[in-house]
């Protein structure tokens, strides 16, 4: 036999036929006349080459083959059922959704703490994974279902992707309290000039990010004044605080650090704005899970421009 060949909808007859044991009570279970459940049962037992069902006392008993398929047949149904039921179903506050997102390092540090906190109140039995998937791999990533979602400097033009402005963001230095820009100025934004006389460190993460902060520079012309690259974000403060060195980072970053270092914070005159945005594949536009958590973003994220 060629599973192929088989009508899918004469399934629903095999396996109410096995449950009621009668094709009369069948048929007003499927809403069907007697003579459509019939001839339904007809082309059962030709695919199968198998009564299927033989009279008895009792009613219609199963053959051994019936015996094998129907409960097959019942279990799968019924799986399909609590799935497509379940679509209009979520609750966070029971369900054990598995969310996969990809934001950088700083992404962790600066997205993961209330992400967790708003997850571990509203989504107590939700897992959520951080996978590490290059900017510009995370179309491909979100096709494949590698990923969820993303949050980064991110604008990906493939079919099927779609995306969300969470804020937009501008660099800043932070520094020693003692820095002072060569010009010896006191204002609290460098001109490119005094950029341009300054030690740097940057960092140059591979996620989803920031490769923007070089990319400033580049446009501005300072790559040379590069003295230090590290790859993570967390290594910044210290090196600030304990060197001549301006370090390179985002303004929503530097304001957290303020909390826990004694950083000063200088602004940047030419430093261009850029957006921070959450990505997502149209695949799960209309899914309850996943709007929920985009919702979730939103609300912790996003913020007037």
């Amino acid at each position: 036999m060629n599973f192929r060949q088989l009508d899918l909808n004469l399934l629903r007859v095999l396996a109410t036929i096995h449950r009621t044991r009668s094709v009369t009570a069948a048929s007003k279970a499927l809403s069907l006349s007697q003579p459509a459940t019939s001839n339904a049962l007809a082309r059962l037992r030709h695919f199968f080459d198998d009564e299927l069902f033989v009279r008895s006392p009792t009613g219609l008993k199963a053959t051994r083959l019936c015996e094998r398929v129907a409960p097959a047949v019942l279990a799968q149904l019924q799986a399909l059922e609590i799935a497509v039921a379940g679509h209009d179903a979520f609750d966070p506050a029971t369900s054990p959704m598995r969310w996969q997102m990809s934001m950088s390092d700083l992404g962790e540090m600066m997205f993961l703490p209330p992400l967790a906190a708003a997850l571990r109140q509203q989504a107590p039995h939700a897992h959520l994974y951080n996978i590490s998937v290059g900017a510009a791999d995370v179309a491909a990533a979100l096709d494949n279902r590698e990923i969820d979602c993303a949050i980064g400097i991110l604008q990906p033009r493939h079919r099927g992707i779609r995306t969300d402005l969470l804020f937009r963001e501008r660099y800043v230095a932070i520094a020693s309290p003692s820095w002072r820009p060569a010009s010896g100025g006191r204002r609290r934004v460098l001109t490119r000039g005094e950029l341009a006389q300054a030690a740097l460190v940057v960092s140059s993460p591979t996620a989803t990010f920031h490769s923007g902060v070089e990319e400033m520079l580049a446009r501005m012309k300072m790559s040379d004044r590069i003295v230090m690259r590290v790859r993570h974000f967390g290594a910044l403060p210290e090196i600030a605080l304990t060197t001549d060195m301006l370090a390179i980072v985002p303004d929503m970053y530097a304001r957290s650090l303020q909390q826990r270092h004694d950083l000063s914070t200088w602004e940047l005159a030419d430093a261009p704005a850029y957006e921070v945005r959450l990505v997502w594949h149209a695949s799960t536009e209309k899914d309850p899970a996943h709007k929920w958590m985009r919702s979730l973003v939103h609300e912790l994220f996003a913020r007037a421009n």
